[in-house]
């Protein structure tokens, strides 16, 4: 038996928080074993866009940056925010210059993720670079990045010492791993 229908009911949905990046809805429901429930849901008012940029020798770049809700410091790979409606390839290609200053020539979609669905919706699409040229980085001003150039499977190795831990990095990477059979 294949389960493609929603078997839940939303009752009532209130907006309890909302901000430039996400809202948090309240919802009473009925759950699908027909019982009366609550849910709590966050949406993000951007899909995330992740980029994987790979050099001529087979390096790719990571990102450094202090998270605050993690109260750590994460070694990620180029990510950010593209506004719902926007173009996605435009949105990564703005990142990938933002936090590295690279621009690559070649651009290739490798997938797209929902990094926690049983709490969010948020969407992420994942990305290839390659035919790499170097510019100036031009962070946001909120973001104090170190950029660290490592070779692919040495940032597999991270994702499987939990090195990097973001989710979105961890999927991107073992992705490219997978396709470039490293």
């Amino acid at each position: 038996m294949e389960f493609t229908e929603n078997p839940w009911k939303t009752l009532t949905s209130t907006v309890v928080y909302d901000n430039n990046w996400l809202k948090i809805r309240h919802e009473e429901v009925v759950t699908p074993a027909n019982t009366p429930g609550i849910y709590g849901v966050v949406s993000f008012k951007n899909k995330a866009v992740v980029v994987v940029p790979i050099d001529q020798d087979g390096y790719t770049y990571l990102v450094g940056q202090y998270r605050y809700p993690l109260d750590e410091y994460s070694w990620e790979v180029p990510e950010g925010g593209a506004p719902v409606g926007t173009d996605l390839l435009e949105s990564a290609r703005r990142e990938l210059k933002e936090e590295t200053g690279l621009e690559a020539e070649k651009w290739t979609m490798i997938g797209r993720i929902h990094t926690s669905n049983s709490a969010t919706d948020e969407e992420g699409f994942l990305y290839i670079a390659e035919e790499l040229s170097q510019g100036a980085h031009e962070p946001e001003e909120t973001e104090q990045l170190q950029i660290r150039r490592v070779s692919l499977a040495d940032a597999v190795d991270m994702v499987m010492n939990s090195e990097i831990t973001d989710a979105l990095s961890v999927c991107a990477l073992l992705k490219v791993a997978r396709l470039k059979q490293i």
